[in-house]
C-alpha cells in the first residue's frame, strides 16, 4: 500500500511498564526524569513533540489486565488515532517496553477499530478517509500471527459497520447477499443464496408475509465454513436477522428517533457476516454456519395487516398482532432451516426489541436461551473480554402465556412489560437444539461515536462471537 503525502510528521508511541526502570536509560535525563515524576502522580501519559515529530509515553501499571483497563486502553489508541488523523500522519509505531502483550494488542485494537468512516455518498468522499494507514507494532510478546489475526478481525468489524451504514436504496435483500458472497470469496467460506421460489418452496410464511409489503424480493442466505480438521463433530449456527429497513410495515414507526435509524435492523445478520469473514479468514478449526433471511418492511402492496395469520415453516400459525414486531417472524423460519444441521448450538443476534434498550440502556446486550450455563457463561466472559458485555435474562414460562392467541397457534406479540423476553420465548418455540438469542436492539448503532465505537454501525457481535468461538472450541 502506498503511503499518502503527509504534513512531514511522524507518530511513534512508547507503551511503558513503570517497573521497567532499564527502558528509560534510552532516553535523555530530562526525559526520564519527568515521566517518572508524571508516573509518581499518577498521571499515565507523556507528550514529546519537537521538530515535527510526536512521541507519546504511556505509563502501564502491567499488574492490572482486568476487561475494565483493556477497554481503558482501547480508548487510548483510539486517542492516538485521533491525533495522528488530525496531524495527517499515515502512519504509527508502537512499541511495547515490559508491557503485557494483552495491553499492546488492546491498544493497537482501539486505535485501529477508531481508524473508520463511512464516507462513500461524499462527493469528496476520498478525501475525508482516515490519514492514517499504517500501524506497525514492535512487541516480542505479540507474535505477527496474533497481529494479522487482530488486523482481520478489525476488517470484520469495518465491513459489519459498513453494511449496517449502507442505505435501503442500496442494500436492498438481494444486494445484501451479493455482499455475502462478495465476503465469501474474499475470506474463505462457501455461500449459498435461495430466492424466492426456493424460499416459497421451503414454505417460510414468516419470511415471505414480511416481505409482501414490498417490491423488493427477499433472500435467505447460507454461509459456510467448513475446515477440514474441525474441531466440532457437530456445527455451530449462527443466525442473523437482516430486515434491511424497518417502516414498521402497516403499524408504521414514528420517524423521529425510531424509523430514521431503521437501516440498521439487520445489524444481527452484518455481525453474522462479520464473525464468519473473521472465522474463516483466520483459519480457525471450527465448522460454523451463517444463516441470514432478509427483506425489508414497508407498509405498501399486499402488506399484511394486524391480525392476519401467517404459517411458519414448521406448521406453526402466527397471529399477527403488529407489523412492527416482524424480525421474530423471519428469524422463525431461520431457527426452523437450522434444525437440518443438528447443531451443536445456535446463536441468533437481532435488533429485536425496544424493550433491550429500555433494561440494559446501549451499554450491552440482552441475552436469553436455552444452551447450557457453561456456554452462557463463556459468552459472557467473551462479551467482557472485548467490552461487548452482555445481561442474561430468564426465559419463565409466564412469558409464553402472553403469546397465546384465540384463533391460531401463537401471537406475535406479549404484553407491553418486558417485551425484549417474550419476543424471546416466542423464538424458543422454534428451537430444538441447544440455543442463545442475543437482542442487540440497543448497541448495534450509535448516534454519536463512543470512543472507538464510531458514529453509525459499531459492528457490535462480530469480535464477541470471534472470542466466543475460539474460547469455546480452540482453548487446550
Amino acid at each position: 500500500m502506498k503511503a499518502k503525502k503527509t504534513t512531514g510528521e511522524s507518530m511513534e508511541v512508547v507503551l511503558w511498564n513503570k517497573t521497567n526502570a532499564a527502558a528509560l536509560k534510552s532516553m535523555s535525563k530530562e526525559l526520564a526524569a519527568h515521566i517518572q515524576a508524571m508516573s509518581k502522580e499518577g498521571k499515565d501519559r507523556v507528550v514529546e513533540q519537537s521538530a515535527g515529530n510526536t512521541k507519546y509515553f504511556f505509563i502501564v501499571d502491567g499488574t492490572d489486565l482486568s476487561p475494565r483497563t483493556l477497554e481503558k486502553w482501547r480508548g487510548a489508541g483510539n486517542e492516538v488515532q485521533q491525533a495522528a488523523n488530525g496531524q495527517k500522519v499515515d502512519s504509527v509505531w508502537v512499541r511495547s517496553e515490559g508491557v503485557d502483550e494483552s495491553i499492546t494488542y488492546a491498544f493497537a485494537e482501539g486505535m485501529a477499530l477508531g481508524n473508520y468512516k463511512f464516507t462513500k455518498y461524499f462527493k469528496d468522499g476520498k478525501s475525508k478517509q482516515p490519514a492514517l494507514k499504517q500501524l506497525f507494532i514492535q512487541d516480542t510478546h505479540l507474535p505477527e500471527k496474533k497481529q494479522r489475526e487482530l488486523f482481520t478481525l478489525v476488517n470484520a468489524t469495518h465491513l459489519s459497520r459498513t453494511l449496517v451504514n449502507e442505505p435501503v436504496s442500496y442494500l436492498t435483500a438481494e444486494k445484501f447477499s451479493d455482499e455475502m458472497v462478495k465476503a465469501g470469496k474474499e475470506a474463505g467460506f462457501t455461500v449459498k443464496v435461495l430466492h424466492k421460489k426456493q424460499i416459497e418452496a421451503l414454505k417460510m410464511g414468516g419470511l415471505l408475509g414480511v416481505n409482501k409489503g414490498s417490491i423488493d424480493p427477499p433472500t435467505f442466505t447460507i454461509m459456510e465454513y467448513k475446515p477440514a480438521k474441525a474441531k466440532n463433530k457437530k456445527p455451530l449456527v449462527l443466525v442473523g436477522k437482516g430486515v434491511v429497513f424497518d417502516t414498521g410495515g402497516l403499524s408504521l414507526k414514528p420517524t423521529p428517533g425510531s424509523m430514521d435509524e431503521m437501516k440498521c435492523d439487520m445489524g444481527g445478520a452484518a455481525a453474522v457476516v462479520g464473525a464468519m469473514y473473521a472465522v474463516a479468514a483466520n483459519k480457525l478449526p471450527v465448522h460454523v454456519i451463517g444463516l441470514v433471511p432478509a427483506t425489508d418492511n414497508r407498509p405498501g402492496m399486499n402488506a399484511i395487516v394486524p391480525q392476519d395469520v401467517l404459517t411458519i415453516s414448521d406448521g406453526t400459525t402466527i397471529e399477527v398482532m403488529n407489523t412492527d414486531a416482524e424480525g421474530r417472524l423471519i428469524l422463525a423460519d431461520a431457527l426452523v432451516y437450522a434444525q437440518k444441521y443438528n447443531p451443536d448450538l445456535v446463536i441468533d443476534l437481532a435488533t429485536l426489541t425496544g424493550a433491550a434498550i429500555r433494561a440494559v440502556g446501549t451499554y450491552a446486550s440482552a441475552v436469553m436461551g436455552t444452551a447450557a450455563s457453561d456456554d452462557m457463561q463463556t459468552l459472557q466472559k467473551a462479551g467482557e473480554k472485548v467490552w461487548e458485555r452482555t445481561m442474561e435474562f430468564p426465559l419463565w414460562s409466564e412469558y409464553a402465556d402472553e403469546l397465546k392467541s384465540d384463533v391460531a397457534d401463537m401471537k406475535n406479540l406479549g404484553l407491553g412489560n418486558a417485551g425484549h423476553l417474550s419476543a424471546g420465548k416466542f423464538l424458543e418455540h422454534f428451537t430444538k437444539y441447544p440455543w442463545i438469542h442475543i437482542d442487540i436492539a440497543g448497541t448495534a448503532w450509535n448516534g454519536a461515536a463512543q470512543s472507538y465505537r464510531t458514529k453509525g454501525g459499531t459492528g457490535v457481535g462480530v469480535r464477541m462471537l470471534y472470542q466466543f468461538i475460539v474460547d469455546k472450541y480452540c482453548k487446550g
